[in-house]
């Protein structure tokens, strides 16, 4: 029975990463979380207008970005912008069917994402098991909870254990306290005006997320002449990173995050001076900042 609420995807299925990252950015009971199977298809839901919006992570702090998530917009999902971001304190545990010792676990399943950020208590804990990928954390859960097989666990969520009715074996088995994932909010670049019903900002100021290349990025100099764009106009970058163009060998692009919005002069002035030395800029999306991360 539809609530009437906006819908919004995420990465499913229930007690994931990504729906705790709706429900912590978003107002109290203001949408209708919609889970889907792979980021792909919850970027692909927004697209055919199935959702309203769409949430899912684009970078982690031990990890690094989500290549998925870069690659999709920008590439065929550049019909999506981002529009809001949430980030959310990141803590994983150790959740199995039924109680057992830790020399038992001979099988770990996870988001592929997750080992790197829980490499130190994978290799001093459980130096026999082999760790076997899932579309998610929470799928993990209740794959392993299903089975029910006494030598398997997951490295999920306390929400997925809680939902699932997993036993957990361990908390907080991230190598860092302050492990932290941020998301973004995305919406259809031709939905209108609508914003995303978002809690008070946390942050102070606005964000721009873009993606250039251009024929001259195998030249000395280029990606120099690019980035002095933004610091001679005194723009602050807080991220810069190169991702193949899947051409041929040696073709990248390049994604920047900068503080201030598109409308800024600066910001617009910037922007027109690295087209200049590009074959494409593209505004990913300019959206308030998130300061304050949520905790899993």
């Amino acid at each position: 029975m539809a609530s009437g609420r906006p819908r919004v995807g995420y990465l499913g299925p229930e007690g994931t990463f990504s729906e705790e990252a709706l429900l912590a950015s978003s107002a109290p009971e203001a949408v209708e979380p919609v889970p889907l199977t792979s980021i792909l298809g919850t970027v692909t839901a927004l697209r055919e207008g199935a959702v309203d919006w769409s949430i899912v992570p684009i970078e982690n702090s031990l990890e690094g970005s989500i290549s998925v998530t870069l690659d999709l917009l920008a590439g065929e999902a550049s019909d999506v912008e981002v529009v809001g971001e949430a980030l959310l304190r990141v803590r994983h545990s150790l959740i199995a069917a039924g109680p057992v010792e830790l020399g038992e676990i001979d099988t770990v399943i996870t988001h592929p994402q997750v080992p790197g950020q829980c490499a130190s208590f994978l290799r001093k804990e459980l130096t026999r098991a082999r760790v076997l990928p899932a579309s998610s954390t929470a799928e993990a859960v209740r794959a392993v909870v299903g089975a029910a097989e006494h030598g398997q666990a997951a490295l999920g969520t306390l929400l997925a254990a809680e939902i699932y009715g997993g036993t957990v074996i361990r908390e907080g088995v991230q190598d860092r306290d302050d492990n932290e994932t941020r998301f973004v909010w995305l919406a259809r670049t031709n939905a209108g005006a609508a914003q995303p019903p978002l809690r008070e900002p946390t942050g102070e100021g606005w964000k721009t997320s873009l993606v250039f290349w251009g024929p001259g990025a195998d030249s000395p100099g280029w990606l120099v002449r690019c980035l002095d764009e933004f610091a001679r106009r005194a723009i602050n970058l807080t991220k810069i990173e190169s991702r193949p163009r899947r051409e041929q060998l040696g073709s990248y692009m390049f994604f920047a995050d900068l503080e201030g919005r598109v409308e800024d002069r600066r910001i617009a002035e910037a922007l027109h001076g690295v087209s200049a030395h590009c074959q494409q800029v593209r505004v990913l999306g300019s959206y308030p900042a998130a300061s304050t991360p949520s905790r899993a």
